[in-house]
């Protein structure tokens, strides 16, 4: 599966796309774990304290944000066409 990363995350990654292979009914949640896995650095963005999904990513499928999803973290990645992963924007 290709992700593809934006703004600081990029420089975590090293690369605006990288490829994670992931079994055929691997879900977000595990997509999130084998990025943490192959990039530590990105555990402290990717994952709050209690392990969920932290507020300072936001995760796209297709376009939709993982948040907002019903299933958030355990929606299937079966039939995505894209994953993008941005850090959280603030501004006034």
């Amino acid at each position: 599966m290709e992700v593809a990363f934006f703004a600081t995350l990029r420089a975590i990654v090293g690369a605006k796309r990288v490829e994670i292979d992931l079994p055929g009914d691997a879900r977000v949640g595990e997509l999130v774990d084998a990025l943490v896995a192959r990039w530590p650095d990105l555990k402290e963005l990717l994952r709050d304290e209690s392990g969920g999904l932290s507020r300072r990513v936001h995760v796209f499928l297709d376009g939709r944000s993982v948040r907002w999803l019903p299933e958030g973290e355990a929606t299937s990645l079966e039939g995505v066409e894209s994953v993008d992963v941005f850090p959280a924007v603030a501004g006034g």
